[in-house]
């Protein structure tokens, strides 16, 4: 009787939601199409990957933050050390995990992830999710077995289209049978309209101020604010009701139900959603 090994795939990727859901959705569908795979999330220690990965079932690895350096400085001189001691943290996750293949979304993870598996022989799928492509997935690209886009046009070479990997949660959203239970989870009124106002995961800075300033004008007009702010930009923005503010929300598609109206300036991934 012939046996075989479950194969073992480390999904790389981290930072930011536009990164991590792709990536999510991704090893979601990995496991319902192929139950007995194992599979593996790479990303540092202070992404929201650090909440959504855990969240989603899913065991995370982590290995340290090193940004590409953009000026000479002393950053940049101790940039050779700091990136080699992450490609030495993949390659021991590699090789005690026995990892089979390595998959990458992008964000700062990604590089030390390529070129360790590329030292390893082992095959990598590169997905990029912006029409402009980052430095980490141009870097994969390269030697890619796979590269995989949401957006037609891409510069990466071989690039192939399959667009946005997207979780089931959204991608089959029923708003009217959720709306109700949405906006009391949110603490809002069911019946007044609703403005959703996000500049994705990580926040954006204006944005946040210009819907703050606005606020008392949209309430004063008998309309809701659901402002979505991202992680550590809620600080000054003061609730009242009728006006409520969150940081960051896990499960967005109870947002898109609550609202009637999205304001937004955020990357592909919440486009995308929308």
């Amino acid at each position: 009787m012939t046996t075989t090994t479950p194969p073992r795939i480390l999904l790389a990727g981290g930072g930011s939601a536009g990164h991590v859901s792709p990536l999510l959705a991704t090893a979601a569908q990995i496991v319902r199409r192929t139950p007995e795979a194992e599979v593996l999330v790479l990303g540092t220690p202070d992404g929201l990957e650090t909440d959504l990965v855990p969240a989603a079932g899913f065991e995370l690895l982590t290995i340290d933050k090193v940004p590409f350096p953009r000026r000479p400085n002393g950053t940049a001189l101790r940039f050779p050390g700091r990136f080699a001691g992450t490609l030495r943290q993949v390659r021991a996750i590699l090789r005690e995990r026995q990892i089979d293949v390595v998959a990458g979304f992008g964000g700062y993870v990604c590089p030390p992830a390529y070129l360790a598996a590329f030292s390893a022989r082992l095959p990598v799928v590169v997905h990029e999710a912006n029409r402009r492509p980052g430095l980490a997935n141009r870097l994969g690209s390269r030697r890619a077995a796979e590269v995989l886009t949401a957006f037609d046009g891409s510069s990466l070479p071989g690039a192939r289209r399959i667009g946005m990997p997207m979780r089931d949660g959204i991608a089959h959203l029923d708003r009217d049978a959720r709306r109700a239970a949405a906006r009391k989870g949110f603490g809002l009124d069911p019946d007044l309209p609703v403005l959703l106002a996000t500049g994705g995961s990580l926040g954006a800075a204006r944005l946040n101020a210009a819907v703050s300033e606005a606020a008392e004008s949209f309430l004063d007009a008998g309309v809701q604010i659901l402002h979505v702010t991202g992680r550590g930009k809620a600080e000054g923005l003061a609730e009242r009701p009728g006006y409520r503010v969150v940081e960051y929300v896990l499960s967005m598609e109870d947002a898109y139900a609550a609202a009637d109206l999205a304001l937004t300036r955020s990357g592909a991934g919440t486009v995308s959603e929308l």
